[in-house]
């Protein structure tokens, strides 16, 4: 029994130890939005403030695909924190205790996936984050083409170069939004 009671301390620790970085990277996360924001913000400012400054919008795609693809890479390890403690960890536990009912056993990692408007928010948070890191990068490079007359070639190939990794963040953003509901 006293191993069975050392192995059910240790599978609780591993728990505290992933919620413990599942919080961080929540916060790091959501952070990354209010970065973003104020980055756009900085360089449109300078950007509109002289017409010599237009260039600078092109700094925007790479904001949206640097903050972006972190802000990605953070929400899928968040999700996959809540997929590991949800199938193995919870199984572990189960094993461990004999307990058999898993709405109960880290009832909240099931129950927050569970509810009626689970679906709606997470359509919510994937167009706002479609429009933060997409949809932004976009707009600069349509303004910039709207407002540089003759780019030099270099800046083409660069302006192209930024629409099509910026498509191809969305598309990822949209692979990786869990919209699943449930266990």
């Amino acid at each position: 029994m006293r191993e069975k009671d050392s192995s059910l301390e240790v599978l609780l620790a591993e728990y505290n130890c992933l919620k413990s970085e599942q919080a961080q990277r929540i916060g790091f996360r959501d952070n990354l939005l209010y970065v973003t924001l104020g980055v756009f913000g900085a360089v449109v400012s300078f950007a509109v403030s002289d017409p010599t400054h237009y260039y600078a919008l092109l700094v925007i795609p790479w904001v949206c695909l640097i903050l972006g693809w972190t802000y990605v890479v953070n929400d899928e390890k968040i999700s996959s924190l809540g997929r590991y403690i949800r199938y193995t960890l919870v199984d572990k536990v189960k094993e461990h205790t004999g307990h058999e009912d898993l709405e109960t056993l880290f009832g909240w990692e099931i129950a927050h996936r569970s509810d009626k408007h689970r679906k709606r928010r997470k359509i919510q948070q994937l167009i706002v984050d479609e429009i933060t890191f997409v949809v932004s990068g976009l707009i600069a490079l349509a303004a910039f083409w709207y407002l540089v007359a003759n780019p030099p070639i270099g800046v083409i190939v660069l302006f192209w170069a930024e629409l099509i990794l910026l498509v191809a963040l969305g598309v990822e953003t949209f692979i990786y939004a869990d919209l699943a509901k449930g266990r």
